[in-house]
């Protein structure tokens, strides 16, 4: 292999690196605009009443059905690790999701609804009622447009 052809193998295989760790501090919701409304729990612990009651409310199909038909997605933070639909996000999206939310990962638990146009249009701590936000959802003027 010639030194050119090394230097220029080099410099490929470093931005893509660079481009990995960029992405992977990166607010996550930003790639979700027009396209899903995230609904975020935040929660200390696992145990937490707050995400249980999400969690096993979504177990259920029909508001599993709700959710899907709603566009939404699932973000979870969970004692500062985060995941998008059951997936690890990375340690720096995590923080970026969390600074860009304004919550703190060992604050108490908070559900936020994000709508499609990236604004969070509902924060509740402490109790969250999925049908009042399905409600909520429908009342929204993308979603009464159909889009």
């Amino acid at each position: 292999m010639t030194k050119t052809l090394r230097t220029a193998t080099f410099a490929v295989s470093g931005l893509a690196a660079l481009g990995s760790a960029l992405a992977a501090d990166t607010n996550p919701l930003d790639a979700e605009r027009w396209k899903t409304r995230p609904l975020v729990v935040v929660a200390p612990h696992a145990d937490d009443p707050l995400l249980r009651k999400v969690e096993t409310t979504l177990a259920r199909t029909a508001p599993r059905e709700a959710f899907a038909e709603r566009e939404m997605v699932l973000y979870r933070v969970v004692g500062g690790t985060g995941s998008r639909d059951g997936r690890p996000l990375a340690a720096g999206q995590t923080r970026a999701l969390l600074q860009a939310l304004g919550v703190r990962a060992d604050g108490p638990a908070t559900v936020l609804l994000v709508g499609k146009d990236g604004g969070t249009k509902l924060r509740e701590q402490g109790d969250a009622d999925l049908n009042a936000i399905f409600r909520t959802i429908d009342r929204m003027p993308m979603r009464q447009a159909g889009r």
